[in-house]
């Protein structure tokens, strides 16, 4: 590990990543070679995850080449030298900002989005002129042997290169001098990647989950959000990091929500063999979600198969936030639905816990989604 670093170290000193021709063609490079093997990544995902060709696209791939065409079509903007104002203090000097690479970076990719959260964050160093060690999610290990062959085969371990393994390997990794470290995976593990960093005053970017609330008001259009709620729940069995946690639903719109939703997951029929649903990650993960569920709250589905890591669609109803299922993000295709009477009582139930990654609001009423946008901080929401 310190003798690649090493190297990348070497490779970044000569200059060679400031050049911006040189990061658009590693761009464009990059993308010529995702665009060669699309039918390999297909197979591999589907070998780990059962995911479709379709999905794949819409959830990983799309969104890697539209990276991919904004950095080569921007990033000499980005590079820029920007000329800006003078404070009194420094007259007559003149002032600029100079963007510059912060230098060697290791990217960490999480396992529920093997390639595009593996590959956004790469493409991003890149773009800004660092050399990068990508580290792969060892879980899905068909997707993690085609990202290490379509860049190791392709790039010079000097700028571009990927390390597979398990903790073993990501705890030497760790144990070295980084300019930038980039995350995206747990609470827990984002601590120790945390914990590392600081030993070298590494700047590090945690993309991390939680417990993301879906607001259902009285007032919302109720088929529209329960369609949008079911999709965005059961999108990659539930293993999202933005996916709805769990719903609070106005006690008044309380049973006409639940058979909407029953009938629209009814309607979407989720299996592997209808292209629309994927396994769960690990038998690790089945049992954590099946001790997830108290059986006398399941309202729908409930039913799992370890061997086939199937895990259908779950919904529970009159759930409280003392049961075992609200005590940690679900990561998977189990939704509780909590009943409220105020929503000020509901805003406080949400704010006793962690800060959410994301936050959905269904709702007509504008006063409605101005209050839950002022009083509970998250990272990013949605509003219908």
């Amino acid at each position: 590990m310190q003798e690649l670093i090493n190297r990348q170290r070497a490779f970044f000193n000569s200059n060679e990543t400031k050049n911006i021709d040189f990061r658009i063609q590693a761009l464009k490079k990059l993308k010529k070679i995702l665009e060669e093997i699309t039918k390999l990544m297909d197979e591999a995902i589907y070998a780990d995850f059962k995911k479709s060709s379709f999905d794949n696209f819409t959830t990983e791939l799309a969104l890697i080449f539209h990276d991919l065409n904004e950095a080569i079509g921007k990033v000499k903007k980005w590079a820029k030298v920007k000329s800006v104002s003078t404070n009194l203090m420094n007259m007559p000097a003149k002032s600029y900002l100079i963007p510059e690479p912060l230098g060697v970076s290791l990217v960490i990719g999480a396992w529920n989005y093997p390639y595009q959260l593996s590959l956004a964050p790469a493409i991003a160093a890149i773009a800004a002129g660092n050399t990068v060690i990508l580290k792969p999610s060892e879980l899905p290990a068909n997707t993690s042997r085609v990202l290490a062959k379509m860049i190791n085969t392709n790039f010079d371990p000097a700028f571009f290169t990927v390390v597979e393994g398990g903790i073993k390997e990501t705890t030497e990794l760790l144990e070295q001098k980084f300019d930038k470290i980039f995350f995206t995976g747990s609470v827990p593990v984002g601590k120790i990647v945390y914990q590392a960093a600081a030993k070298h005053l590494t700047p590090v970017t945690l993309e991390l989950g939680g417990k993301s609330p879906a607001f259902i008001t009285e007032s919302c259009n109720l088929a529209i959000s329960t369609k949008r709620l079911v999709w965005s729940k059961f999108l990659n069995a539930g293993q999202t990091c933005i996916a709805p946690d769990y719903v609070l639903v106005h006690e008044s719109v309380k049973n006409d929500f639940l058979q909407l939703v029953k009938k629209e997951i009814e309607s979407s029929q989720f299996a592997f063999e209808n292209d629309n649903y994927v396994q769960i990650i690990s038998e690790k993960n089945m049992h954590r979600l099946a001790q997830m569920i108290p059986k006398e709250k399941v309202y729908l589905g409930g039913n799992y198969d370890v061997a086939k890591r199937y895990f259908e669609p779950t919904v529970l109803t009159d759930v409280s936030f003392e049961d075992k299922v609200m005590e940690e993000e679900i990561f998977g295709p189990i939704l509780p639905v909590i009943t409220y009477t105020k929503l000020d009582e509901a805003i406080a139930l949400v704010k006793k816990g962690s800060k959410p990654l994301s936050c959905y609001v269904y709702t007509s009423d504008k006063e409605i989604r101005k209050k839950i946008l002022h009083e509970i901080s998250f990272g990013g929401w949605l509003c219908k």
